[in-house]
This record gives structure tokens, C-alpha cells and sequence, in this order.
């Protein structure tokens, strides 16, 4: 594991010894990140369509940060880990939110679940905690011990299921779910998972104090970013509580009208949860009667799935069934939703 010590005020990136690709990557990154350049490239994750390059500014990318460490009250001197490639934007951001607060990095190669006695191993048995870790659902879903060690943690890239949540529930740290994408520089709004030290948090996506929210005629949420006055109108429908708490629906380019009736493929995802233990989406066929009918796609082999527990309507019940034998994902671990497999 390579240790960044930015609370030192004579760190050099040209001092880094490295042993594998993830940390040349990182040197890489520094060195553009501290050069004469007041740019960064980015990649989108691709998946909600085909992954393309944006220019963010170095000063933005500085102030998304440091909204971060003010919302999280993050300290100089505390520990970070980055667990992600700093390919996408997630990854830099870690970088750039260590070097902004002062914060020690410790850089361990991605991977999908994480062991403790690792840390304790390289930095002894007194080493405790880490102050701020960041990491997709899959990763904290097979790294349920760890994550009782990350003091506070930022979850992103996909919704948590309720049974993480319930793993989740005997800690006493702060775990929150992001509202993110490239385009707002990472997330703008956090969201609080309930535990056994925090059982009655809000319940909504928070937005930052320097982000200003609203919604266009579809229902979809406009962030006005402190970025230049960037104003970003999404595809995300959502239900605005006022003008800082938002809860999240669906991708507006994911609605199935069946029959008239308009259906969220992620609000029906996340009431199967608990009866299905693989990758799996909802998406729609053609049909001459509905115009387009439910389909659930799951990953792997064929059996039987009774859906007949999940508080389900009449509408929300999958037509057809589809097994697949693996789904295309995106670098960052998403699902693509490629209707491919249904045709």
C-alpha cells in the first residue's frame, strides 16, 4: 500500500517509489494535477450511454472537494483511503480531497472486498480506524468487518440494498449513499444510512450549503452547481422535499409505459431485492396489447424466482423473465442495461 502524507508541507510527487500499475497511475495523476495546467480530463462511466472525455477545472475540482470535507467535517491530519482506479472521477476526487484538507492517503490497490488485519498488519495493532473511505456497494457488501473500521464512509455508483443496510445497522459510524455524476465534479448531495448510533437521520438526499436544487416540467432534478454558475438539468426524476432535500425515483430515459401506466424500473428493483441473490434490471419489451411489457433480466443460470412475497402492484410484476449468462458493466462495476439481451 502506498501512504501520501499531505499534511507534510514538502510533499513531492517525484519522491514516490513505485511498485504496480494503480500507483503509477496515481504518480501520473499528481503530476498533471500539480503542473502548469488548469485543467483535468475525466471520463464519464458510461452507464447511461457511451463513456466520452470532459474538461473539469482544477479550481472547481478544488472546490468540490472542499465541500466534501466541510459537509463530513473532515480535519487535517486525518486518514483517507483510496480503494478505487483513478480513472474516473471517484478516484481523482479522493486524490484531490486528500491534497485540499491535509489528509494522509493511503492508496490500496482496487479490489472487491477488503480485510482489515491488512491495515493492522502494515500499520500495527493500534491502528484503529480510518477517518473517511469511499466505496461502491460491492465493495462494502463483501467488506461488512472493514467497513465497522471507516469512520466515515461515502457509498456511490449504485443504491445500497436493504440487506447491506441491515449488516450495516449494528455500527456506530457514518455511512452515507451519494448523489453523483461527472458533469456536478462527483456527488452534491448525501444521503445518511440509519444505524444503531444514528437511528433517525433524514431520510432524503441532502444538498450541499453551495448547491442550489430545482425541477424541470418532467420532474427532473436541475442542479445549479457553484461551478462558474453551471446550471446541469438531469435526466434523474425525483421528488423535491424543499430547496435542499430531494428523494431520487429513477432515470427519467428508464420509465416503461405499460399500458398507460407509467413504471420506475429502480423503485421495482429495489422492493425484489430480498428475493433475488443475483445481478439483475428491469427493462421492457415491445408488446402489440401494452405497447411495452416489464421484463426482469437476472444474471446466471435459469430457476425459479417467486416474487410473490414482494409488495408488488398488479403493474410492477414482471411479464417475462430472462436469464443471461453475464451482463456487460462499465469499468466502474454498473450494469449496462443493453436491451441486446432481450432482443
Amino acid at each position: 500500500m502506498l501512504v501520501l502524507d499531505f499534511s507534510q508541507p514538502n510533499f513531492d510527487v517525484n519522491q514516490l517509489k513505485i511498485t504496480n500499475d494503480f500507483e503509477q497511475s496515481i504518480k501520473d495523476f499528481l503530476i498533471n494535477w500539480f503542473d502548469d495546467t488548469d485543467f483535468i480530463i475525466a471520463q464519464t462511466s458510461g452507464s447511461t450511454g457511451t463513456p466520452k472525455q470532459i474538461r473539469l477545472s482544477k479550481v472547481n475540482m478544488r472546490k468540490s472537494a472542499r465541500m466534501t470535507c466541510k459537509f463530513l467535517r473532515l480535519n487535517e491530519g486525518d486518514t483517507a483511503l483510496l480503494a478505487m482506479p483513478v480513472t474516473y472521477i471517484a478516484g481523482k476526487l479522493m486524490l484531490i480531497r486528500a491534497i485540499e484538507n491535509g489528509m494522509k492517503l493511503i492508496c490500496h490497490n482496487p479490489t472487491s472486498s477488503f480485510i482489515w488485519t491488512d491495515f493492522t498488519n502494515k500499520f500495527g495493532s493500534d491502528f484503529k480506524s480510518i477517518n473517511f473511505v469511499a466505496l461502491t456497494p460491492m465493495q462494502v457488501e463483501k467488506s461488512i468487518d472493514f467497513v465497522s473500521h471507516c469512520d466515515k464512509l461515502i457509498i456511490g455508483g449504485a443504491p445500497l440494498s436493504d440487506k447491506v443496510k441491515q449488516d450495516l445497522y449494528p455500527f456506530t459510524n457514518e455511512v452515507y449513499e451519494t448523489y453523483a455524476m461527472t458533469e456536478t465534479i462527483t456527488h452534491i448531495a448525501l444521503k445518511q444510512i440509519p444505524n444503531q448510533k444514528f437511528p433517525n437521520v433524514n431520510p432524503y438526499f441532502k444538498v450541499f450549503d453551495e448547491v442550489e436544487i430545482a425541477q424541470d416540467e418532467r420532474g427532473c432534478l436541475i442542479i445549479k452547481t457553484p461551478y462558474d454558475d453551471l446550471v446541469v438539468t438531469t435526466n434523474d426524476i425525483v421528488d423535491l422535499i424543499d430547496n435542499q432535500n430531494f428523494n431520487w425515483i429513477g432515470r427519467a430515459d428508464n420509465v416503461i409505459n405499460s399500458g398507460g401506466i407509467k413504471l420506475f424500473p429502480e423503485q421495482i428493483e429495489d422492493l425484489i431485492k430480498p428475493y433475488i441473490d443475483s445481478a439483475y434490471f428491469i427493462t421492457s419489451k415491445k408488446d402489440d396489447l401494452l405497447g411495452e411489457k416489464l421484463v426482469l433480466v437476472i444474471e446466471g443460470a435459469h430457476k425459479t424466482i417467486d416474487l410473490s412475497k414482494a409488495n408488488l402492484s398488479k403493474y410492477q410484476i414482471p411479464k417475462e423473465i430472462i436469464f443471461v449468462p453475464e451482463f456487460e458493466r462499465t469499468e466502474s462495476g454498473k450494469i449496462r442495461r443493453n436491451k441486446s439481451y432481450i432482443s
